[in-house]
């Protein structure tokens, strides 16, 4: 969260060539280190923030410095995000939850894989398997199956 009449984080604009961020008033922000969170950190030259005229927007630190943080995955991120707010995929999300929920549904509450008294990864894999091998015939059958006519 940023502070009340500060820059936000995506008023800085990130340089994919060059790796780097670029604060609003064009002043670059270079890579300095990974954290161990899997965070990258940029940070911007002390000496020319200190005479920046948009200080008091962008940073408190006491060295005039303003630390940007940038997730390693946040390109995906930035996809998925994209991804999200496409209207075909929202029409494909939405049919989720006739098709692939309802088959685990159907397999929790009918098929016995709510819990299971079987021990051992193979075990349960051989009952996983023959259950989701008992619900495709079931789907396969429902597409062949003809509705009988009325004479």
């Amino acid at each position: 969260m940023t502070k009340e009449g500060f820059f936000k984080k995506h008023e800085y604009v990130y340089d994919e060539y060059y790796d780097c961020y670029l604060c609003p008033e064009g002043q670059v922000l270079n890579y300095r280190t990974t954290t161990k969170k899997g965070y990258r950190e940029y940070a911007s030259t002390p000496s020319i923030c200190a005479t920046c005229p948009v200080l008091s927007q962008c940073t408190e630190s006491k060295n005039h410095q303003k630390r940007i943080q940038r997730h390693i995955w946040q390109d995906y991120l930035d996809v998925a995000e994209d991804l999200r707010h496409n209207h075909e995929i929202k029409e494909i999300y939405g049919k989720r939850k006739e098709t692939i929920e309802r088959v685990f549904a159907d397999a929790k509450e009918k098929h016995g894989m709510r819990w299971t008294t079987l021990k051992g990864i193979k075990k349960l894999s051989m009952q996983a398997m023959l259950t989701f091998a008992a619900l495709n015939l079931k789907k396969l059958a429902s597409w062949t199956w003809k509705t009988p006519t009325i004479a």
